[in-house]
């Protein structure tokens, strides 16, 4: 039996052998076998080491932003912080495969943007303004020209305009959006059947916006782009409930900077923005971690501090696929937050000071205000020069408080139909006289022509200049045209003509298809441009209006009654009777009433004056408790990104919100300088203590002679501290006299110059306060030591530098570094730094000297002119007036000034005011006296904030 089996199978084995199939079936088998090994090794083996070669290709480490520290006040109120905030992102994930199909979507993501009132944010920097016109929202000239040169893909601003034309730096923001409409295929997107689609500037502006900006990060496709910035849940929303047709889009949570009490510490604080090229070199050199990408400080303490407040950031490690999408997060590293910054500002002080300098500037414009035209007798004194209503009903338009274009909006009340028909009316006569009068061969000389009419042709001229048609620097200034034209004893088509022929009027601008045309068709060609131009120019728009507002065609009582219809001022049906039932005198008295209850502010009329400054020191330790400039800005405009609309609105605001008027409006100190002289006088010994000066109301030792302010009176015999007292010109110029003569008796005005300049350096004049923020230079006397020893000849010195000054005088001779900074702690609240301002140097004279100016500068207030303003004072102070004259528009104006410290028996702090334009020295110092009413609790933050414009002294200063 068993050896029939082992036939059977001996038999069958031989037959398998002998099969094709089974031969087959074990090649199969080995090579089964060889492919198990080689999975074997390729995954258990060596799996490991071709996992991570894999990876390692894929594999991108980001930085995470920290937390940006917060800012507070001396007393721990909280001025700017992070606030969580929602963020619209997109990312190039590849989903789209065509130009169109990414176009449909951004326009999608566009229209839900702006169907809730969302700004896209992004790098390309235009904006359309409600006139349709499309304008650079560029901070200043030199960030227009870095956006320019990142537009063509240049290295530097410094490759513009380029030989060959391809790289303009005068391309306009239309030439732009147009240039990049087509680039990115708008003009020729289609909806998803293929018929095409027609866009608003407003849609195709977001799309460029969002396409310019990922370019800046389309080499790191796993990076996102924001693209809106804190938006609201209903945006949220409805992106997220479109979110299959926006692939790429994301909504992503972040922190957004807020300032409180903006409008105060906006000029301290700054804001925050995205860092430029030649910032982020710059940074790098302290801290690798920057990026192009990251928010930080652009101005003020935001600035400064922008290390400590920046903080240290984290990293996330993660593997990335093909198309940039996040696979995993492999490591991480939290950032570490910001440390907090303490000021020395007194956040209460700060703000009551703003408010009282804005009442002060109330009362003095309602003070001015006459309902009548000025005669030249007017212009006689600086101080007494009234203001005519009419330039406050012009101020409505011209200052952009009144929006013009709404005049002849669909839904226009009756009273602003009715304006805008009168300006209708004159503006096409005027555009049909300008025409008439530039093609006229016997135009009228300008000497002969209205004043209207001069101001049109002035107004082209000018024009014209602002667009480089005429090229000024070609102009021969010696030249019989030029001489004519100065003359006014020509007419404007005849100077253009003398300049296309001379060839200082640039053709190429005026766009010419024929470079070889004759005078005559040129100037046609340029007559043309100038009225195409007028038709739209909302600047030439307000001179018309200017002139319609003087000739009484358009009435102060419409101007009023279009406030309400705008909304600039609450409705009040009584009020709105009344200025309906009268005539132009209650519109005066309507208008200078809500001046007065400051409902039109100083800022919004932008007369002189309308500014203001502020610093308030303390003189034991250098500390600045308060720096106000007026008028101001909302900082949160311009957090993270800058609101271009609103910049566009403050860049054209005549009050200049975006200047310091503590710490860049510089003027000669008048009168407040001559402490300084006291010193150097009697520390040169070119005067004792008890020797006096005879003022008999004029200086004679000099040409052409030099009054005192109380001429044609006389102060008589005075020595330094009663010089100081009275502010004596007679005495203070013999003092720079005697400081001129050598030591044989030879007059030397260069000597003179020179010990006034090391008396003011001795008081830090000669350099910048110290203070933590941008601060415009101080520019030292360079000539006529008579002048200058009052305050006048070419001294500038800003407000925070004379703060210096006195808190030195204050102090008797500690000359410190101002400083805003208090502290430096972490998030915990755990004390970094504590900040002490630096003693920059001493100033060493003798203490009879201090004891002179002290008396002095006390006996102003005491027993001088400043007497009537301080009576009723609560606080002995010390303090002295200035008055620094200008010429402007051919009449002597006048800046106020007023230094001062108290209280006067142990000082300590120093108030320094400065008002622009403010007619008398009286002003500042009666600001001056009810910040010192409000800093020792006599008056309180509640009643000032309460308050409307403040009296004006009617004492006249003598200084």
């Amino acid at each position: 039996m068993l050896n029939d089996l082992y036939e059977i199978l001996k038999e069958s084995l031989k037959k398998l052998l002998a099969s094709r199939t089974f031969i087959l079936g074990v090649f199969f088998v080995f090579l089964f076998g060889v492919l198990a090994v080689q999975l074997f090794k390729l995954q258990i083996i060596e799996g490991e080491e071709y996992q991570e070669n894999y990876m390692a290709k894929t594999e991108k480490t980001i930085k995470l932003a920290g937390t940006r520290g917060n800012i507070y006040d001396r007393n721990g109120n909280l001025l700017a912080y992070n606030q969580l905030a929602y963020n619209v992102t997109i990312q190039d994930n590849g989903d789209y495969t065509t130009t169109a199909e990414r176009n449909r979507m951004l326009l999608l993501l566009v229209q839900i943007l702006n169907r809730h009132g969302e700004k896209v944010r992004g790098e390309f920097a235009v904006a359309i303004e409600p006139s349709g016109e499309m304008v650079y929202t560029t901070s200043s000239e030199t960030a227009r020209k870095r956006f320019i040169s990142d537009y063509y893909g240049l290295k530097s601003p410094s490759e513009l305009d380029a030989e060959d034309g391809s790289t303009p730096s005068d391309i306009t923001p239309r030439e732009m959006f147009d240039a990049k409409f087509k680039d990115y295929g708008l003009d020729k997107l289609t909806d998803e059947d293929g018929d095409p689609v027609t866009l608003t500037d407003e849609e195709a502006l977001g799309i460029i916006n969002i396409r310019y900006t990922m370019g800046f990060t389309a080499y790191q496709k796993y990076m996102t782009t924001t693209i809106a910035s804190n938006v609201s849940r209903e945006t949220m929303t409805d992106v997220l409930e479109n979110s299959a047709d926006l692939k790429g889009v994301a909504i992503e949570e972040t922190t957004l900077r807020v300032y409180n009490d903006s409008v105060y510490f906006a000029p301290i604080i700054g804001y925050t923005g995205k860092v430029w090229d030649d910032e982020l070199e710059k940074l790098k050199e302290t801290n690798p971690d920057y990026e192009l990408t990251d928010l930080v400080g652009k101005t003020g303490i935001e600035a400064s501090m922008e290390p400590e407040l920046q903080g240290k950031k984290g990293s996330q490690t993660m593997y990335v696929n093909s198309t940039g999408r996040i696979v995993e997060i492999v490591e991480k590293t939290d950032p570490k937050a910001g440390n907090d910054v303490y000021l020395t500002i007194d956040r209460d002080l700060q703000i009551g000071i703003y408010n009282l300098l804005e009442q002060q500037l109330a009362g003095i414009i309602t003070n001015k205000l006459v309902n009548r035209d000025l005669e030249e007798t007017d212009y006689k004194k600086g101080s007494n020069i009234p203001i005519p209503v009419k330039d406050v009903y012009f101020q409505l338009i011209n200052n952009n408080v009144l929006d013009m274009d709404a005049f002849s909006a669909p839904e226009a009340s009756q009273v602003e139909k009715s304006i805008y028909a009168k300006y209708s009316q004159s503006r096409e006569q005027t555009l049909s006289w300008i025409r008439s009068e530039l093609l006229n061969e016997n135009a009228a000389p300008m000497a002969s022509l209205g004043e209207d009419q001069k101001s049109y042709m002035q107004y082209i001229y000018s024009y014209l200049v602002s667009q480089e048609v005429v090229m000024r620097d070609r102009i021969d200034r010696d030249s019989e045209a030029y001489q004519a034209w100065a003359a006014e004893t020509v007419s404007l088509r005849e100077y253009l003509y003398k300049g296309i022929a001379e060839n200082w009027i640039d053709t190429t601008k005026l766009k010419m298809e024929d470079k070889y045309s004759d005078a005559d068709h040129i100037y046609q060609i340029l007559v043309d441009y100038v009225i195409g131009d007028l038709e739209t120019d909302s600047e030439f728009s307000k001179r018309i209006y200017k002139y319609l507002i003087n000739g009484g065609s358009v009435t102060g009582k419409e101007l009023c009654l279009a406030l309400y219809s705008q909304n600039i001022l609450a409705y009040d049906e009584a009020e709105v009777r009344m200025l309906e039932a009268n005539g132009d005198e209650y519109a005066f008295q309507f208008i200078r009433q809500k001046i007065s209850d400051i409902e039109i502010t100083p800022a919004q009329l932008a007369l002189d004056p309308c500014s203001a400054g502020c610093v308030v020191t303390d003189v034991k330790t250098g500390e600045v408790r308060a720096l106000v400039t007026y008028p101001s800005y909302d900082n949160n405009k311009f957090s993270g990104t800058v609101d271009a609309e609103y910049y566009n609105k403050l860049n054209n605001d005549m009050s200049l919100p975006l200047f310091n008027n503590a710490t860049q409006a510089q003027k000669a100190p008048g009168s407040t300088f001559k402490p300084i002289m006291a010193v150097a006088a009697l520390e040169e010994k070119a005067i004792g203590l008890s020797e006096t000066v005879n003022c008999t109301g004029m200086y004679q030792e000099i040409t052409p002679h030099m009054r005192c302010w109380i001429y044609p009176g006389q102060h008589g015999p005075l020595d330094a501290e009663h010089g100081i007292m009275n502010s004596c010109n007679v005495f203070f110029a013999d003092m720079g006299h005697r400081l001129s003569m050598d030591e044989n008796g030879t007059y030397s005005p260069e000597l003179g110059i020179e010990k006034i300049r090391k008396y003011a350096a001795m008081f830090g004049l000669d350099e910048t306060s110290g203070i933590e923020i941008s601060e415009k230079s101080p520019q030292m006397t360079t000539e006529k030591p008579e002048a200058s020893s009052i305050g006048q000849a070419n001294h500038s010195y800003s407000n925070v530098q004379l703060a210096r000054y006195i808190t030195a005088i204050a102090n008797r001779g500690t000359v410190f570094k101002l400083s805003l900074l208090d502290k430096l702690t972490d998030s915990q609240g755990n004390l970094i730094t504590d900040y002490t301002p630096e003693v920059r140097s001493t100033v060493d004279i003798a203490d009879s000297t201090w004891n002179v100016v002290h008396s002095g500068m006390r006996k102003v207030i005491s027993d001088g002119s400043a007497k009537k303003i301080f009576s009723d004072l609560e606080v002995d102070i010390a303090g002295k007036t200035g008055t620094a004259e200008e010429l402007k528009n051919g009449h002597i104006i006048n800046h106020a000034f007023f230094v001062s410290f108290a209280p006067y028996q142990d000082p300590e702090i120093a108030v320094t005011v400065n008002i622009p334009y403010g007619y008398s020295s009286s002003n500042a110092a009666t600001a001056a006296k009810n910040i010192y009413r409000y800093y020792y609790g006599y008056t309180d933050l509640d009643y000032i904030l309460n308050n409307s414009a403040l009296n004006v002294s009617n004492v006249e200063i003598g200084d």
